[in-house]
């Protein structure tokens, strides 16, 4: 697949409904975006392991929480890399079928894939900190911690972790806020919101820029990727370039128009 090619599904991705959203195939076109000309079969192959072996468990009448776990933390091996915890690869798709390692929304998507074909219902959450798993059970909603062999989160230790990240005891004692389900879309759009911080971190406009223009493409609907991908296009000098993205930006109406002009207009003056 080539980056136009991944641009296309990217695209198309972005236009499908939250219900019909290829969160496997999406990830896989993020991935050969950011690297091209890459083979995608091992993630595939991965994924309809994952989902096999996981229907098996199902139908054993294991609990879909302990059969999700079971199935992609251990007999696919799947964990957080707590070592090289930075590397690039954790956050790729294809790389992290290789090597069974990754950031907890890197290998949500194996998770999320997995349930959706052996009809559990999951969904990703976005908790502060990293990416947790919301999983439905006869006794309720349960979350997973994909980062820790996907191991079951009680409620007292999201209160705590929230504390810790920064929330209110007010907000952070409330499970139904705690635990509130995100799409799919929302799920992979986190994950190239990693990739965007870490490249601007660096100072990798170029990764950027890619990474930005990945969000825009997921959702045509949000305006704040095209104001993400003009200034990693400003750091790179290419001022029309960062026009484009502005003007892009103000197609998609949003009340923040007066801050994406005052944007439109400082890169304008650069160019005259």
């Amino acid at each position: 697949m080539t980056r136009d090619e991944a641009i296309e599904t990217l695209t198309e991705a972005g236009q499908a409904g939250d219900e019909a959203f290829p969160l496997l195939e999406a990830a896989i076109a993020c991935a050969i975006h950011d690297q091209p000309f890459r083979d995608p079969r091992p993630v595939r192959t991965l994924a309809a392991h994952a989902a096999e072996r996981l229907a098996e468990r199902i139908a054993g009448k294991e609990s879909p929480d302990e059969a999700l776990t079971e199935t992609l933390a251990s007999d696919l091996r799947l964990n957080g890399d707590l070592l090289n915890h930075d590397s690039p690869a954790n956050t790729d798709i294809i790389d992290v079928a290789e090597t069974r390692r990754g950031l907890s929304g890197a290998l949500s998507v194996f998770y999320l894939d997995a349930a959706r074909r052996a009809g559990v219902k999951a969904q990703g959450v976005d908790f502060p900190g990293h990416f947790l798993l919301r999983v439905e059970t006869p006794e309720g909603p349960v979350a997973l911690d994909p980062l820790s062999q996907g191991r079951l989160v009680l409620p007292s230790e999201l209160t705590r972790r929230a504390l810790r990240a920064g929330l209110t005891p007010h907000v952070a004692d409330r499970l139904d806020v705690l635990m509130a389900p995100v799409s799919d879309r929302q799920a992979l759009i986190r994950l190239q919101n990693v990739l965007f911080s870490r490249a601007i971190r660096s100072q990798d406009y170029e990764g950027a820029e890619r990474s930005a223009l990945r969000r825009a493409l997921l959702d045509p609907e949000d305006h704040r990727p095209w104001l993400d991908v003009a200034a990693a296009r400003e750091k790179q000098g290419s001022l029309a370039g960062a026009l484009e993205a502005l003007a892009r930006a103000r197609t998609v109406d949003d009340p923040m128009e007066v801050t994406r002009q005052m944007s439109v207009d400082r890169v304008r003056l650069q160019l005259n």
